[in-house]
């Protein structure tokens, strides 16, 4: 019998080649999606510039100081909020773990811990000649390897410390002798560096609700907490600054901690819109949850702390938009003017990349000799710079590895732990816990329900031997279209099927002129089943594959990450999840309204990958419309990415941000109590086959809430045998 079908299908497949040569693209030769793999970032961009004009008009009316305290003390708790909640001070526990003298000065090694066991590394750069306290400038460093080891970062540090100040450098995380994901043997992180190690070990945070920069700003503040314990330090004449990366912390910090009086971030500060016009957000510590959506611009950042003076130091080829940049001086200098602090504020520039130059370092420096009051010349000197190996504070070069202690990843899984355990502790009452569990992933998702079509056009139909296949695009959550095919048996005899697949509703086509290389074999069993089949690309499948303009390697193992568009909707408070399963809303509408569809027979769904299965389900979970579903490689759950160091991330990751601070994907499962839900080859956070008693611990509360004749799990690896029990599911 099987060999049978096997010919008839066969059969139906090849005998489109010899009649058939064109395509099942359903975009080709239609110019307005032209740009279409960018059509998610378009989206993102167009409800960016929305609120940031908005907030453009609301800033105006602001007239006085007391209008911008006001906003100031808003804006703070936003960012409060954003950021994350600190933890409580605790002893820094401080050594001085080695001194280097030299002529001018002398260089401390230290070791404090921010948090309990969360050390921290760092030098201090003392005068030789000290009359009485003086002020001090905390150094932070860009993104380099070595850190404030870095010659170029050192050379302002020494420069400064030549001038009479203390300079204060340390290790930001991921950095110098603070690798995250530290291999001995490579001596690197397995997961990428800098950049790469900041976003991947982010994005687990940003599933707590907690946040990378949280950890940063915190180690910032208790330098502060350090700095103010030294005899040699003037408490009020503090300051902050440092490049790239270092320039955002410079913001960040002196943003969160008062005690900081003089802030130079260099090459950092543009503007929002100019940023996501130009490069896109950049990496994890950049961004604060529901940001933009809170209306925060890089300005919001230095009007907090106004009138306390900034400088802005920029470069006009720098990748951070030096139109940006200005944009934003001309919003803070009117802030200044109305605290009748005009001075205060200033911005210097030069015409290089992103790079510090000897104009800029002695802007820098007169900046600080003015408002920390320590005279002197502002002239940049020529330095001997250390080795790393000179500044290396830990014996092996290593905390990991010489101190062990905590990591982010430790403290943010002891934080989803306690996340964790109140949901499963709210799972008591089954029936509260899931209406707080689809309201709350409503939210955090961003989710929008769909009430109507706005636009259906039909792009032509295939006549096969006993099917036909019609090509279609709907307008989705934005002015994108939502491409999908239609396969229609010539006897219906039952249900529609929903399909999605990770890798796009048809084949790549190799010949490009023949649609038979294009077609699923697994759509056309269910067709041949009477099933009518509509298989659609969503946003970053398929034809709607977004570009993916930043991408980040974690490594072979651990995926390539498509920061920008993930950051983005990050900070509008939406996610890709939420949007995919308004678009698979909207498809489900346009079933519904067609002339093949029966009600009686109702509705289906299939989802195969991790990505498509988890949108799948949180629409399926809002709006619980599909009568049986299935669901191939599904993710096991986000606690899964959190509890564990590693996971694999694949272009826009399915996680929604803050997801563990209210449900989890088996919450989501629980709540379809009128559909028959099948699990096969669930996935782990490594996207590897999940093991039995990571299935049984996480999902056996599914299976009590939905029960065993409605929830099934099977371990299926082969393709064949996949295809066969998604059509005995959805026929039985």
């Amino acid at each position: 019998m099987k060999v049978k079908y096997l010919f008839i299908l066969i059969f139906a497949i090849t005998s489109i080649s010899s009649a058939q040569k064109s395509t099942l693209h359903v975009l080709s030769k239609w110019k307005q999606y032209s740009d279409k793999e960018n059509a998610l970032y378009h989206y993102f961009l167009s409800q960016a510039v929305d609120i940031l004009n908005t907030r453009t008009e609301e800033t105006a009316e602001l007239k006085t100081a007391s209008d911008w305290l006001k906003r100031s003390k808003e804006v703070r708790e936003k960012l409060e909020i954003g950021v994350g909640e600190f933890p409580q001070k605790t002893p820094l526990k401080a050594k001085v773990v080695g001194v280097i003298h030299k002529q001018d000065y002398r260089v401390e090694k230290i070791i404090f811990e921010s948090q309990p066991k969360f050390y921290v590394t760092a030098v201090m750069y003392i005068p030789n000649k000290l009359d009485g306290k003086t002020a001090a400038v905390i150094y932070v460093s860009g993104h380099s390897k070595v850190a404030f080891r870095s010659s170029g970062y050192q050379h302002v540090c020494i420069n400064l410390a030549k001038k009479g100040f203390v300079v204060f450098a340390f290790d930001p995380i991921g950095q110098g002798e603070r690798l995250l994901y530290y291999n001995p043997k490579t001596k690197k992180s397995d997961v990428g560096m800098l950049t790469s190690t900041h976003s991947y070990v982010g994005v687990q945070c940003f599933l707590t609700g907690s946040s990378l920069a949280r950890y940063m700003i915190w180690d910032g503040i208790r330098a502060v907490d350090y700095l103010l314990s030294r005899p040699e330090v003037a408490p009020n004449r503090i300051g902050i600054t440092g490049r790239s990366g270092g320039g955002t912390q410079s913001v960040i910090i002196s943003a969160f901690d008062e005690r900081i009086y003089a802030s130079a971030p260099e090459c950092y500060v543009t503007s929002m819109r100019r940023l996501w016009e130009s490069v896109a957000p950049q990496d994890a510590e950049q961004n604060i949850y529901n940001g933009l959506l809170n209306d925060i611009d890089f300005a919001d950042w230095l009007e907090v702390r106004a009138p306390k003076p900034a400088l802005l130091i920029t470069t006009t080829k720098d990748f951070f938009s030096i139109q940006g940049a200005m944009d934003t001086e001309q919003e803070v200098k009117q802030v200044y003017h109305i605290f009748n602090k005009d001075k205060n504020f200033s911005r210097v520039e030069d015409d290089v990349k992103h790079s510090g130059t000897k104009k800029n370092r002695e802007a820098c420096y007169a900046f600080f000799q003015k408002h920390l009051n320590v005279l002197g010349s502002a002239i940049d000197e020529d330095v001997d710079t250390f080795t790393p190996e000179e500044l290396r504070i830990t014996e092996t070069g290593q905390v990991s590895t010489a101190l062990g202690g905590e990591t982010v990843f430790s403290l943010n899984k002891k934080e989803a732990e306690k996340e964790i355990q109140k949901n499963i502790s709210s799972r008591k009452d089954l029936s509260l816990h899931k209406q707080a569990v689809v309201k709350a992933a409503e939210k955090l998702s961003g989710y929008i329900k769909p009430l109507k079509l706005n636009d259906i056009v039909f792009r032509g139909r295939y006549n096969l031997d006993d099917y036909s296949i019609e090509r279609y695009f709907i307008t989705g959550e934005g002015k994108y279209p939502i491409p999908f095919l239609v396969y229609i048996p010539n006897n219906i005899t039952a249900s529609t099927i929903l399909y999605l697949n990770r890798e796009g509703k048809g084949k790549p086509n190799k010949k490009k002129d023949d649609i038979s290389d294009e077609i699923r074999e697994d759509i056309v069993e269910l067709v041949k089943q009477g099933h009518v089949v509509l298989s659609a690309d969503l946003l970053g499948i398929g034809e709607m594959k977004q570009e993916n303009t930043h991408p980040k390697i974690f490594g072979k193992e651990y995926g390539e990450f498509d920061q920008p568009n993930y950051f983005m909707g990050l900070q509008l408070g939406k996610s890709l999840i939420g949007i995919q399963a308004g678009d698979i809303q909207r498809l489900v509408l346009f079933i519904k309204q067609a002339k093949w569809f029966s009600e009686n027979r109702g509705v289906d769904a299939v989802a195969k990958g991790e990505n498509v299965s988890t949108a799948l389900l949180h629409s399926a979970a809002f709006e619980n419309n599909f009568s049986k579903i299935v669901l191939v490689k599904p993710l096991i759950s986000y606690s899964s990415v959190v509890l564990n160091k590693y996971y694999y991330c694949d272009g826009i990751p399915p996680f929604v941000p803050a997801a563990l601070t209210a449900y989890d994907l088996p919450d989501l499962e629980a709540c379809l109590n009128r559909t028959k839900l099948l699990l096969i080859d669930v996935q782990n956070q490594l996207y590897h086959s999940a093991d039995d008693s990571a299935i049984d611990a996480q999902l056996g509360f599914v299976k009590k809430a939905l029960g065993k004749n409605n929830f099934q799990v099977k371990k299926i690896n082969d393709e064949n045998k996949i295809n066969e029990a998604v059509c005995d599911w959805v026929r039985n």
